[in-house]
């Protein structure tokens, strides 16, 4: 495995740290600022983070194409976990879900749910199709470049 996939301890490690924290700031930013944009009660249909997740999914299936297979190991740590795993979350997910179930909106909550795995898997694999420039063969995500 080169030190381009998995960096390791010392200077590439470090660059992967300083990235992910420079992604992570700015991926939180326009999280914020989408959510301002969009806001949502706990007994309305999360559009806002409905379309922060399928919006991060296509731009990590994008990437995953496009840039992971040339990609130094801090960049697609800084790109991957800092700016769309901060963008994105699994969390934000889980919580409108329960607040929707909880208020007795179970078909919503159902529906928020179903969405957003559809959407997130199908912006995913638009992604990749995308970046991968009508390659046939697309490289595994997390393998050695």
């Amino acid at each position: 495995m080169s030190d381009q996939a998995t960096p390791g301890p010392g200077r590439s490690g470090a660059l992967a740290v300083l990235a992910v924290l420079v992604g992570g700031a700015a991926g939180s930013s326009l999280r914020l600022s989408s959510d301002l944009l969009l806001p949502h009660g706990a007994d309305a249909f999360p559009l806002g983070t409905l379309l922060i997740n399928i919006v991060g999914s296509l731009a990590l299936g994008f990437l995953a194409a496009l840039v992971w297979p040339t990609a130094p190991g801090w960049l697609r740590a800084g790109l991957g976990p800092g700016l769309l795993g901060s963008f994105t979350t699994f969390s934000a997910i889980a919580v409108s879900v329960v607040q929707l179930a909880k208020l007795d909106a179970v078909p919503l909550a159902l529906a928020y749910l179903a969405a957003t795995l559809a959407g997130g898997l199908a912006a995913a694999a638009l992604g990749i199709r995308l970046g991968s420039g009508g390659r046939t063969r697309v490289p595994e995500i997390g393998a050695d470049a």
